[in-house]
């Protein structure tokens, strides 16, 4: 599998048109044999990609005193309640935090505050913040995060998914790919039988067929 995954990312950049920005690249798995309408067959997952993502990721953090202090020393939004009081009131705000940050991270005790005032907007754009004791390390979850992309199934049959970016070498691309393949392989009952095919392509080039998924 993992010389087929690579020769589709080779021609995925190939096929690609040059842009003045860095394209993401992506993978589609279109499914088959599966309700895609029943709980038992719906994904949602934070998937660590073994090389990450390629690309920096923009973090909010909900948070106070020492953790604000060392968050913001990350060069990371930093919120405190006032802020999330403000994002409450003007849902146009609270939609555009949300919409331009990839994850959050929350102060625990301010768990309950963010979700009752943002909940209803976060929640559905898969953006709910990550708890973290105000005396913890960021490192480790930072170091998670950057890593990280979300898997998430709707009532259609193909996910869509990042995978990296243009400007990894085409091994580690392969490499991220491969792992999430076998993750799919092993979530649904049929395996690689409820895998009808797989594509990969750049944010905005056209799509390559994994000729060999199994």
């Amino acid at each position: 599998m993992k010389d087929a995954v690579l020769r589709a990312v080779k021609k995925a950049k190939e096929t690609s048109k040059p842009r003045n920005f860095t394209q993401s690249m992506e993978m589609s798995i279109n499914l088959q044999g599966l309700d895609m309408k029943k709980t038992q067959n719906r994904i949602k997952e934070d998937f660590v990609l073994p090389n990450g993502r390629g690309k920096d990721v923009k973090i909010g953090v909900f948070a106070s005193g020492d953790l604000a202090l060392r968050a913001k020393k990350e060069n990371l939004s930093v919120f405190d309640q006032e802020d999330i009081e403000k994002f409450a009131k003007d849902k146009k705000l609270a939609k555009k935090i949300a919409n331009t940050h990839d994850f959050f991270i929350a102060q625990t005790d301010f768990m309950t505050l963010v979700g009752k005032s943002l909940g209803p907007i976060f929640a559905p754009r898969g953006k709910t913040p990550s708890p973290l004791p105000p005396t913890a390390s960021l490192e480790p979850i930072l170091n998670k995060l950057k890593k990280t992309v979300k898997i998430k199934s709707t009532n259609h049959p193909v996910i869509h998914m990042l995978v990296g970016s243009e400007k990894m070498e085409d091994e580690l691309l392969a490499e991220n790919i491969s792992e999430i393949i076998k993750f799919f392989e092993k979530k649904f009952e049929k395996g690689f039988d409820n895998i009808k095919s797989i594509y990969i392509k750049t944010s905005m080039g056209p799509a390559v067929k994994l000729e060999d998924f199994k």
